[in-house]
């Protein structure tokens, strides 16, 4: 018996072996990790697993016409890896072949009998979501080694040849066989949780990456983009990083001056190659020529090249070049090929974020040119008058014209000081009370200390042009403009502009939410979408009993 217990042992060995190799090759794993099996996979699978299950076959030890085998591991393993279909197939191809081998033999018939049934049937303990697959293993081996043997028992015969031999093999072949399945599945689980370990580092790396570079890509340059080359740099181990557009390098970091680039231009026919075609490439010490041509010093023995691509579009390289190894290893090479997808992405935000900004200001610009200065034909008017009858107050007007025009002129859509939108703010109502004489009571009440904030410009002289305009030049008797300015909580800045003229038609206020004006309120929707657009909430807009109240915040800074 234990001379049968070593030929077994050394059976398994070879099995093992056999097992850790394939559990090693890179097709194999992609093929036994995958989740759902198509029909090729599960051919594959099966002629893999029937093969080492005839190897056990060819490699057992003959005991009276019987043959004391390993071959019912790999049922078993592929039975509780790939399921009944999988189990099934090679159970079939492994249990004919051992009744062909030897048809006459006296347990040939039983053993490969127990062999299908085996794989087909303990394949349904793949149904079972234990966390140790190993433990199933060890069942299966037991279960399917008592099948095996109770079948001799019933059809072999003579029966006491058969019971001779069942009495010989049976705790040799159950014990190797459920210990050689339980193995060959840990070095499988093993081999998965160890690719996930990996897998699952690569990405806290690519990760811890994307957190160190992601500020630099809020305003995207050449020197955003080199704190980005010296975080991956630092990162990865690497002696030079590169970024390149289609046609040069527009930044680099590398580890000091000996690697120190040169020039601008793309030089490699490898970087062109990869820019033409969108995909990755890996240049190893084999490529001698290549090397020398695309690189800056003779230690750098390897490196990677991946696109960098807007939609579908290549846009640039990220160039990542290495000295310690001869060849780039495949954790580098997956981390670098994820960092490329992840700049790509990054650069994709980035732009369509300065496409927004620009579009933003573009439409906070269209928005003021749209403020219409109509008064100014009026201005004009009364100051000609004026020059006759009143010249100090023609110079005075003058004056204001001049303030009012040079603020729209100069500010655009930078923001301004309060106090300098007060500016505006007060030559415009003296123009007007030029105009209108005692129509008009102007009172302000700011804050002294929140005059230094910033404000959008053109955003409270409209509102009291509109007040002026449709609250008090209609006869109803009002002649009071009320302007708080003061700060509420934190840094929110409060502004309220109040008449106590006519009051404002609720129709109005509706058209305003609802984005649909007519143009004679223009100047009022202009404004509100601008503080919309600006900080999220637009114009609280009130009717009162006598006049109108206008209500928005800012955030001071």
């Amino acid at each position: 018996m234990f001379g049968l217990i070593g030929n077994l042992i050394n059976s398994l060995g070879y099995i093992i072996t056999i097992a850790f190799f394939l559990s090693r090759a890179r097709g194999f794993k992609r093929l036994i990790k995958k989740e759902k099996y198509k029909k090729l996979d599960m051919v594959l699978l099966s002629l893999i697993f029937a093969l080492l299950a005839i190897g056990g076959t060819y490699m057992g030890t003959d005991y009276n016409g019987a043959i004391a085998n390993t071959r019912n591991i790999s049922v078993v393993v592929a039975a509780i890896i790939g399921g009944p279909v999988i189990g099934l197939i090679t159970g079939l191809t492994a249990g004919i072949h051992r009744i062909m081998i030897d048809p006459y033999g006296i347990t040939s018939i039983p053993c490969g009998i127990a062999t299908f049934l085996g794989g087909w049937g303990l394949g349904y303990l793949n149904k079972f979501n234990v966390k140790n697959k190993y433990i199933l293993g060890f069942i299966g081996g037991i279960i399917i080694e008592n099948i095996s043997m109770g079948l001799i028992l019933l059809m072999s015969k003579p029966f006491y040849l058969a019971l001779n031999i069942v009495e010989t093999i049976y705790f040799p072949m159950v014990l190797v066989n459920a210990l050689g399945v339980a193995i060959v599945i840990l070095i499988t689980e093993n081999m998965m949780l160890e690719e996930d370990r990996v897998a699952g580092e690569e990405a806290r790396l690519v990760l811890e990456i994307a957190n160190k570079t992601l500020p630099y890509f809020r305003d995207v340059n050449s020197d955003s983009l080199k704190n980005v080359c010296r975080t991956i740099l630092q990162s990865l181990g690497a002696k030079i990083v590169v970024f390149t557009d289609m046609e040069n390098i527009i930044s680099y970091c590398s580890q000091d001056e000996n690697y120190k680039i040169m020039h601008r231009e793309i030089k490699g026919n490898v970087t062109r190659e990869v820019l033409r075609t969108g995909k990755f490439r890996v240049v190893n010490k084999d490529e001698v020529e290549e090397i020398r041509r695309d690189c800056i010093s003779k230690d750098i023995i390897s490196y990677i090249i991946v696109p960098l691509k807007s939609g579908t579009e290549v846009t640039g390289v990220l160039k990542v070049y290495f000295s310690e190894n001869s060849y780039i290893s495949e954790r580098n090479k997956n981390l670098v090929l994820g960092l490329s997808e992840l700049i790509s992405t990054q650069l994709e935000i980035s732009r369509v974020k300065k496409l927004e900004e620009m579009a933003r200001e573009a439409e906070i610009t269209a928005l003021q040119t749209q403020i219409n200065p109509h008064f100014l034909f009026n201005a004009l008017n009364t100051i000609t008058s004026f020059v006759r009858i009143d010249p100090m107050q023609a110079r005075s007007t003058i004056i204001d014209l001049a303030t009012y025009l040079r603020y729209n002129l100069d500010n655009g859509n930078k923001p301004v000081d309060i106090e300098m939108e007060l500016e505006q703010v007060k030559a415009y109502v003296n123009i007007e009370k030029a105009r209108f004489y005692d129509k008009i009571n102007m009172h302000y009440d700011v804050d002294e200390n929140i005059k230094q904030i910033k404000i959008p410009s053109l955003t409270i002289q409209p509102l009291v042009e509109n007040a002026i305009q449709h609250g008090l030049l209609n006869g109803t008797g009002g002649k009071d403009i009320f302007l708080k300015i003061y700060k509420v909580h934190g840094n929110k800045i409060r502004v309220i502009i109040e008449n106590n003229g006519k009051s404002i038609e609720q129709e109005i206020i509706d058209k305003i939410y609802s984005d649909c004006i007519e143009s004679s309120k223009i100047g009022l929707y202009n404004v509100h979408r601008r503080i919309k657009l600006i900080y999220g909430k637009g114009l609280n807009i009130e009717r009162l009993e006598k006049g109108t109240r206008i209500t928005f915040d800012i955030k001071g800074e």
